[in-house]
């Protein structure tokens, strides 16, 4: 399938997914994924592809679960947004490719998912480049309050926890990621064909249930799948990140007030943290520095 822009969505199947991915640069240079998060999609990635395609990569940029293309093959299959599913996600489709150890990048959701897999399955991986920090999810921290100023930025997350929340997102995904887009990066001037390039993403028949179910396992409020529970429990005690790694903090990120840069006792080996003039979407306001974030990583494998 050809987008307008020229790019070719690809698919693979995984055990539960039709995952589909776009690709850069030549099958043979040193492997690249970048993972996206909510509310966004692949073409927050496009231009950080598209100079590490220039710089010998092969880059492939999935639509996570319940973005864009990407669906269950069973209509059985739990609709679940967890931590541990989605890394496990990327795990199965750098198997299913013939990837060899990759250097992961990603923020928001997709930051989780990387920081999962570099913590969980460290010999599948070369690298990893994360916005913000050490993002796994400590989900039994998740039940105590942050800072009212914080917990205020956290609206949707609260809004989410209830039926009405999903009605809300269900009915008007597009007016609500919207107005997150503005508030994540209060510096960055999108226009509206951009948005709307990316908002195609959110018409996913499991758009809905795969985000209510990503916050609602985060607050400790919803279970999560069964088979997830060992690689959660192993998730639960903080294991440190040993894969060379730069992260990387928005200084415009309202939700990041501060930073992250404590978080590098998380790291071992080798690990750099950076301050870039950006808000939460780094990858598209920014795509220079993720991308020489990455190339610094691989520079380390040498």
């Amino acid at each position: 399938m050809m987008a307008a822009d020229g790019t070719v969505t690809k698919t693979e199947k995984t055990t539960t997914l039709s995952i589909a991915y776009l690709e850069y640069g030549p099958r043979d240079g040193w492997a690249v994924v970048l993972s996206h998060g909510f509310p966004y999609d692949v073409h927050a990635f496009k231009e950080v592809a598209l100079i590490l395609a220039n710089a010998g990569a092969r880059v492939v940029v999935p639509y996570t679960r319940g973005f864009g293309p990407t669906r269950f093959l069973a209509s059985t299959t739990s609709r679940n947004g967890q931590q541990a599913a989605r890394g496990r996600d990327i795990v199965e489709l750098i198997d299913a490719l013939g990837i060899e150890r990759p250097i992961l990048g990603g923020f928001d959701w997709g930051g989780n998912a990387s920081c999962v897999v570099a913590a969980l399955w460290p010999d599948r991986i070369a690298g990893l480049v994360s916005y913000a920090g050490y993002d796994i999810i400590d989900v039994s921290g998740q039940k105590l309050p942050a800072a009212p100023a914080l917990e205020k930025v956290f609206w949707y997350q609260h809004l989410f926890q209830t039926e009405r929340g999903r009605k809300c997102l269900s009915q008007n995904r597009r007016d609500l990621c919207r107005i997150l887009w503005s508030e994540w990066s209060p510096s960055w001037r999108f226009d509206e064909a951009t948005f709307t390039r990316s908002a195609g993403a959110f018409e996913n028949p499991d758009f809905v249930d795969i985000v209510i179910s990503c916050y609602r396992h985060s607050f400790g409020l919803e279970p999560g799948d069964v088979a997830f529970q060992d690689l959660e429990a192993r998730l639960a005690e903080k294991p440190r990140i040993t894969v060379p790694t730069i992260t990387i903090d928005g200084t415009k990120d309202p939700l990041k007030p501060g930073g992250t840069s404590d978080h590098s006792k998380m790291f071992a080996g080798f690990h750099e943290h950076r301050a870039v003039n950006a808000g939460h979407n780094v990858p598209q306001e920014q795509p220079r520095a993720f991308a020489d974030a990455v190339i610094r990583v691989r520079e380390q494998m040498k």
